[in-house]
C-alpha cells in the first residue's frame, strides 16, 4: 500500500481553512470520484483503492492518504493535485486587522 502525506501551514481562520478544505474535497471528488464527510475538523474521504483524512487545524492542514495497489501508479498525479490545491487555498493570508488610529500628540 502506498501512502501520501502532505502538510501545510496556513494563516487562515479555522472557518476559512475548513471552507478551503471543502473546496479541495469537492475538486478531488470531481477528479478522482471520491466520497467525503466531515467529523468535526477532520474531513474523511474514500473511494475504492483510496482512503484518508484531511485534518484542519488553526494554523496547519494535514492530509494522510493510503492508496491501494491499483492506484499506486497515480500517486505522483494525486500528490501534484493536492499540492496545487493546498497552494491555491491555504496560501491566503488572514484579513489584515484594521489599522489603529494614530494617537493625538499633546502640545
Amino acid at each position: 500500500m502506498s501512502e501520501i502525506s502532505v502538510r501545510r501551514s496556513h494563516r487562515l481562520t479555522l472557518e476559512q481553512a475548513r471552507k478551503a478544505a471543502e473546496k479541495i474535497a469537492a475538486r478531488l471528488k470531481q477528479d478522482f470520484e471520491l466520497d467525503y464527510a466531515w467529523q468535526r475538523h477532520v474531513l474523511r474521504f474514500e473511494r475504492p483503492g483510496l482512503h484518508g483524512e484531511l485534518h484542519v487545524g488553526k494554523d496547519e492542514v494535514r492530509l494522510e492518504a493510503k492508496l491501494g495497489f491499483l492506484l499506486a501508479f497515480l500517486k505522483p498525479r494525486i500528490e501534484d493535485e493536492i499540492d496545487r490545491e493546498f497552494d491555491r487555498y491555504f496560501a491566503a493570508a488572514k484579513p489584515a486587522a484594521s489599522p489603529k488610529k494614530p494617537g493625538r500628540k499633546r502640545t
